[in-house]
This record gives C-alpha cells, sequence and structure tokens, in this order.
C-alpha cells in the first residue's frame, strides 16, 4: 500500500481523542500484544487492531473510515488489557465506528450486509412481538405498518431474534469474523 502525504490528516488522531478510551493511542508501539490476544485476527487476513492504531497515528482517515476494517473487530476487548502502553484498541474502533455513522459513512443496509444488524422482512413478519420480548437491547419494535422493524443503532447482531422467530422473518449476515472462522474450518 503506497501511503501519499497529501491524503493524510495530521489532526485525525488528536480529534480521536476527544471520545473515551482513546487519549493514548498515540503511545502505541507496535509490540504486537494486541494483535496477539486478538481472537479476529486469527480469523480475517486483513483485519489487525496494531494496523488500525497505526493507520489512525498516521492520518490516514478517509481509506480507515470508509473502509470494512473497522467492522471487523468483535469489541471482545481481549486487546486492551494486553497492552504495555494502555492503548485502548477497541476503544479507537468503537471511536471510528461512531464516527463513520455519525458522518453518514455507513447506512443500515451496509450495516446489515456486514452481518452488524439483523433484518426483517416484512412480508413475512406477522407482529407476533416475540423479537420485541426477546431482545435484550430493545432493538426491534412494531412500526405502525403493522411489521417488526431493528433499530441498527440499538442491535448487537447477538442473533436471538434470528433464532427465536417463529415467522422465520428476520435474518443476519455472516460477519466478517464468521465468514472467517467458516474459510478457515473448510
Amino acid at each position: 500500500m503506497t501511503v501519499l502525504g497529501s491524503n493524510l490528516d495530521i489532526k485525525f488522531a488528536g480529534t480521536l481523542t476527544r471520545h473515551d478510551g482513546c487519549d493514548t493511542l498515540l503511545q502505541c508501539y507496535a509490540c504486537g500484544s494486541c494483535s496477539a490476544a486478538c481472537p479476529v485476527e486469527k480469523v480475517v487476513e486483513v483485519f489487525d487492531p496494531r494496523k488500525v492504531v497505526h493507520m489512525v497515528a498516521l492520518g490516514m482517515r478517509d481509506e480507515l473510515m470508509r473502509s470494512d476494517l473497522i467492522w471487523a473487530c468483535s469489541q471482545c476487548q481481549s486487546c486492551i488489557p494486553v497492552c504495555p502502553q494502555g492503548v485502548r484498541c477497541a476503544d479507537v474502533i468503537k471511536a471510528l465506528r461512531e464516527d463513520a455513522i455519525a458522518e453518514g459513512l455507513v447506512d443500515a443496509e451496509r450495516m446489515a450486509a456486514l452481518g452488524l444488524v439483523a433484518t426483517v422482512d416484512p412480508g413475512k413478519c406477522v407482529a407476533c412481538l416475540t423479537c420485541v420480548r426477546l431482545c435484550p437491547f430493545a432493538a426491534p419494535h412494531i412500526v405502525e405498518e403493522g411489521y417488526a422493524r431493528i433499530e441498527p443503532d440499538l442491535c448487537h447482531a447477538c442473533g436471538i431474534c434470528v433464532l427465536e422467530c417463529p415467522a422465520e422473518a428476520i435474518s443476519l449476515a455472516p460477519s466478517m469474523e464468521q465468514k472467517g472462522m467458516e474459510a478457515a474450518v473448510s
């Protein structure tokens, strides 16, 4: 990958530090502890939490914010306790996601395709309220038209609604991690 200085945002890391857990991101010295602890890095070839932090430090804002890279992290936070510098990779990635959503760089359709949000087929939904009752995150609700809708900002892609929907109206695309695990097994 070629990095052109003219494409870098030198203020990017500084602006990201306003988010909780991001104030130490520039202290990373690439020891690899986060990568060694990351379960996603083992199955998603392009993902490495250390790489994300360094791309932020370099100012590679546009490349990061528009890529699928920030959506591969499972937010398990295994990277946090192992960092000798106190860099919180999972928090940095969470902040990148929040900014991408706030800036309109990702929509519900893309999040659904990445396996981050469950979706409802209105033609199959019978508004039985099973998903509404069982979701621990209060993501689904019944809309005026008489079917369930899942709020993308509340959905954690846990799959409970998919498994429990009696009408099989809810689906969840495989995440990058799930695809990587399936490829590793085959």
